[in-house]
């Protein structure tokens, strides 16, 4: 056997079959109770749709709420479409599940993040020491994306 179990891979996998099977169910039957997402995205990631002037305003990345006010949600193998309100115009987006950086539902404390190498790396030119911590871990070194679980703390106002 040559390699090795990708546990990183395969966790990656996993969160974005997650992050599918919640989006359909939304798509079916709408948002349960309290329920509502953060989406945070990589706008010029390949396959990513949405109108030049959003991508002008935001040349890296966005983050788009589904709650109050969406429509036309549809939930492909691959990514999601829906059409949110930026002031009073609607905006048609396509989002590929590779291209969600966060995915937080704040009314139940869940959230996940997806790192890729290059954040890796510039979380390690910030460190003096580069061996990773006791226990952990090494980042995998082929540009695959890694999932982890949020620390919702993050997204809290202070």
């Amino acid at each position: 056997m040559s390699g090795g179990i990708d546990y990183g891979n395969l966790m990656h996998r996993a969160m974005r079959g997650l992050i599918h099977d919640v989006l359909t169910d939304v798509a079916e039957r709408g948002l349960p109770g309290e329920h509502h997402f953060f989406i945070t995205f990589d706008t010029q990631y390949p396959d990513v749709e949405l109108a030049d002037w959003l991508s002008d305003r935001y040349p890296g990345e966005m983050t788009v709420v589904l709650q109050h006010r969406f429509d036309d949600l549809e939930v492909g193998e691959d990514g999601f479409a829906v059409t949110l309100s930026f002031g009073e115009a609607p905006e048609r987006l396509y989002i590929p599940y590779h291209a969600i950086k966060t995915f937080v539902d704040p009314s139940v404390e869940f959230g996940l993040r997806f790192e890729t190498q290059e954040d890796s790396d510039e979380d390690d030119e910030d460190e003096d020491d580069p061996t990773p911590p006791e226990g952990g871990p090494e980042r995998p070194s082929d540009g695959q994306h890694d999932a982890e679980v949020v620390r919702l703390d993050s997204f809290r106002k202070q």
